[in-house]
């Protein structure tokens, strides 16, 4: 892919977004739809339950990989979660993922602009930051503002495209180093969620890139692959099974000291990324968030604060668990 096809800021994120917004609104209209229908002839109680069906079905989807995820981590390394943890970790992604897949991606994925304003003495370091599977950059909008606000610069990259080899989005990432880099003088701190994680080793690997780096932060990363890639068949999920040739020929290429500038966030009740401890790297800073699941990870305050603390810049004085805004 060459690099000139990231230029174009409103050219990423634009097929996963609409493809959101085309699901986002053929729920709304199923839901509207099947109640007009229920309600007129009578049936209240049924048009009440299509639209809690439609709206809270998704609930269901996600007991199922919680109950996964509690049979894959009995086994593994990671502080054991109590049925409390589960609980509210599941409540929480509930919560979540309705207003990030179906408003923050599909709708308001550019309306928080990277920030490169010419630099000014003492200004932190710049961040580039790097989404994971079937996500764009509006998941990070919450951060986003708030480091606008702190004067912290960034860029926030869009992965396309949505399905391909995770390889194919490394000439994407090497362009927003490039442009932090032009715009502060200094390495970047690079931010990644989930796959993105791996996208971010996989440009470390092609483009020979540690020395341009200030750290790496992955959160809820697969770095050993996750199990419940078994159930999906695009190549960059198919790269993301447990041990695949991909990710045994990335570990064989890497140096042994890449990891120790990694800052590895992992959580035992991550539902998409299990067992736990596969969001861990042998040598990293791994540092594991009790009772936050997959998505809530990227808005975590926890792992904000981290990210504060890497990049320079002052960390608020009042911090509560970020909402996804």
């Amino acid at each position: 892919m060459p690099l000139g096809y990231c230029n174009h800021p409103l050219r990423f994120g634009s097929m996963l977004a609409r493809l959101q917004q085309f699901t986002t609104l053929v729920l709304v209209v199923i839901a509207v739809a099947g109640a007009a229908h229920f309600a007129s002839h009578g049936k209240p109680l049924w048009a009440l339950a299509t639209i809690t069906l439609v709206i809270g079905g998704h609930a269901i989807f996600l007991a199922f990989e919680f109950l996964l995820l509690a049979r894959a981590n009995r086994e593994d390394a990671a502080p054991a979660a109590t049925a409390r943890d589960l609980l509210g970790a599941w409540w929480g992604e509930v919560l979540a993922a309705p207003q990030v897949f179906c408003w923050q991606q599909p709708f308001r994925s550019q309306t928080q602009p990277d920030d490169l304003s010419p630099a000014t003495g003492g200004r932190p370091i710049g961040i580039v930051f790097v989404h994971g599977f079937v996500c764009n950059r509006g998941l990070w909008n919450p951060w986003l503002k708030r480091l606008h606000q702190l004067g912290v610069p960034f860029v926030a990259v869009n992965l396309e495209p949505v399905f391909g080899p995770i390889d194919n989005y490394t000439p994407i990432i090497e362009r927003a180093v490039r442009r932090v880099e032009a715009a502060t003088a200094a390495r970047p701190l690079i931010v990644a969620h989930s796959m993105g994680g791996l996208a971010v080793r996989a440009w470390l690997d092609a483009w020979r890139a540690d020395t341009r780096v200030h750290h790496v932060i992955t959160i809820g990363t697969p770095h050993h692959g996750t199990l419940l890639a078994r159930f999906a068949f695009s190549p960059n999920v198919g790269q993301m099974r447990r041990d695949s040739r991909w990710l045994q020929g990335l570990a064989k290429r890497e140096p042994g000291a890449r990891y120790a500038n990694f800052t590895c966030f992992f959580s035992h009740c991550d539902n998409i990324v299990f067992p736990a401890s596969t969001a861990t790297l042998p040598g990293a800073q791994n540092r594991h968030v009790g009772g936050v699941a997959h998505v809530q990870l990227a808005r975590d305050e926890v792992v904000f604060r981290e990210v504060l603390r890497h990049a320079g810049a002052a960390t608020p004085l009042l911090c509560q668990r970020s909402g996804v805004g």
